[in-house]
């Protein structure tokens, strides 16, 4: 049950979502579209998106969304004309379980079964071996040195050809620097360093790292991480349950790693397999515990002593930060349930009617907060008095006996909830990460995947809306225009998937939030998660 958050309307009478989640063919040689309106001249270049693409191998099933093959998607735009393609990654996963014609690599909420070949001890012992991490890279694409990869939340990536889409080399980041895993959402500097977030555990406890890649030029014949550091690293408040993270926040001057309540059992990781569980069993949400904020100098790596802290809550996705005046304000979607995570099984977006009505209701509502922090607490600070000194924000930092208790400002008005609260937000990256903002993009969750794009205006908290009943947008992305005067000068890009017939790349003008135009799509296209706009000069 979702605590402090609002919470959207019950829903009822959901569309069926299963051809969403359904498996596709790939387009591997870019096939034309049929444009309705006007896609602007002036936008060149590619938009890539990741996700999901196949769901089951021979007779056997992913039981989870996150699970299915990696599917790339790209849709080249030059002169008004848009064409399509897509691949899928052939990751060793995706080659393994295609020879094998069933799922024989562990996935985030699929337990490979063990070879019907081996024999009844062989079988059981093989329960007891610890599944190695995938490299079924499918959440988003990422830049390091100018050089495409697709990434997951393990150790792996993939380098890309974002042109042919082709599968290049294997990326194990534990060879370049001392990690386990890192996110799929780098930051970038405007330097063209990319910056991460990783972990490891070992005898000395379980850290989080901060991590630097430094710029490049895109040239590299071969995948290429090297220089690659550990800025900073943070011990785990608790070694024996370290927490889930998506995301991270970075601003001009520092960045900050959010600890939050959804705790990881290295204990039951170990033992799952003896009981036959996956991944997403291993998660549990601590609503008793607080979310920890840690802040460290992105220059220096130095941690600031002062622990910052706040109820419970959960977020996936930052939308920006920047510093003010001694104060570094932290925008960001929120929830007060994290169970949601291990809830996106086949089975619940499979589900129709009552089932899918139910599992809708039970999610929870992800809404835009502000956290602002003061960078410089001194010690003689009296306790139990606001901290922040901004006109504009009615987030507050309260020093207590143990540090700064934070509390946040909604970014919305009630509106919002109608459209089911927000996710997957974008902002003008290019020109305003890192720096004061007024808008933001992001989908609206009326269904179980987002059914409407959103932009909000920080000024007076004001939304305007593109929703149509059966149409499904992705994540959209901002695309700033070669003369752009104003934050807001662009377009918005968007690939909307619908049941009912072709799905298309929608193009908004960003400022009026209305369609320019479309590119329709004559092949299907299975819901997605990331992506990003390669401009090509």
């Amino acid at each position: 049950i979702c605590g402090a958050n609002k919470k959207r309307p019950s829903a009822s009478g959901l569309e069926f979502i299963g051809p969403l989640v359904s498996s596709v063919e790939e387009t591997p040689y870019p096939i034309s579209t049929v444009i309705k309106g006007e896609i602007p001249s002036w936008i060149t270049g590619s938009f890539l998106r990741n996700g999901p693409g196949r769901f089951e191998f021979g007779e056997s099933k992913f039981n989870h969304w996150f699970d299915g093959m990696a599917l790339m998607h790209r849709f080249h735009i030059k002169d008004g004309q848009v064409t399509y393609s897509s691949c899928f990654l052939r990751s060793d996963s995706y080659v393994q379980n295609a020879e094998k014609n069933r799922i024989v690599v562990s996935e985030f909420g699929t337990l490979a079964t063990p070879d019907p070949c081996k024999n009844i001890f062989a079988w059981f012992f093989s329960r007891f071996q610890i599944p190695k991490a995938t490299d079924n890279a499918g959440v988003s694409f990422v830049k390091y040195k100018g050089d495409f990869y697709v990434s997951t939340e393990t150790n792996f990536m993939r380098k890309i050809d974002s042109v042919s889409l082709e599968t290049k080399e294997k990326v194990d980041w534990s060879e370049y620097i001392a990690i386990n895993a890192a996110t799929a959402h780098p930051h970038y500097d405007r330097d063209g360093a990319t910056y991460n977030l990783g972990n490891s555990y070992g005898r000395n406890g379980f850290f989080y790292h901060i991590l630097r890649v430094p710029p490049g030029d895109g040239k590299n014949d071969v995948a290429d991480l090297s220089g690659a550091e550990i800025l900073c690293s943070i011990p785990a408040s608790d070694p024996r349950k370290p927490s889930y993270y998506h995301s991270f926040v970075m601003s001009e001057n520092y960045i900050v790693f959010i600890e939050q309540p959804i705790k990881l059992d290295p204990l039951k990781f170990m033992l799952y397999r003896v009981a036959g569980k996956s991944f997403h069993k291993v998660m549990s949400w601590n609503p008793e515990l607080e979310t920890i904020f840690h802040v460290a100098d992105r220059h220096t790596g130095q941690l600031i002593k002062t622990k910052y802290y706040s109820s419970a809550m959960f977020t996936l996705h930052q939308i920006n930060a920047y510093e003010d005046n001694g104060y570094l304000i932290m925008d960001m979607c929120c929830g007060d349930d994290g169970t949601v995570i291990g809830d996106f099984t086949m089975e619940n977006l499979q589900a129709s009617g009552e089932e899918l009505d139910k599992f809708f209701n039970s999610l929870c509502t992800n809404l835009p907060r502000r956290y602002v922090l003061p960078l410089d607490v001194k010690e003689d600070e009296p306790n139990d008095h606001n901290l922040i000194n901004l006109p504009y924000t009615t987030a507050t930092a309260v020093k207590t006996v143990t540090g700064v208790f934070l509390s946040h400002e909604d970014l919305y008005n009630d509106d919002l909830l109608q459209y089911g609260g927000l996710e997957f937000p974008q902002i003008n990256y290019t020109y305003y990460n890192a720096r004061p903002y007024r808008y933001f993009y992001a989908c609206g969750f009326g269904h179980v995947f987002g059914d409407s794009l959103l932009k909000m205006d920080l000024e007076g908290k004001k939304l305007k809306v593109w929703r149509h009943a059966g149409l499904f947008p992705s994540e959209p992305v901002f695309v700033p225009a070669p003369d752009a005067k104003d934050e807001d000068d662009g377009v918005v890009m968007s690939v909307v998937i619908t049941p009912r017939e072709s799905s298309f790349l929608l193009v908004l003008d960003a400022k009026t939030f209305t369609e320019l135009g479309r590119a329709e799509v004559p092949v299907d296209i299975p819901y997605g998660t990331h992506g990003l706009f390669n401009e090509m000069i």
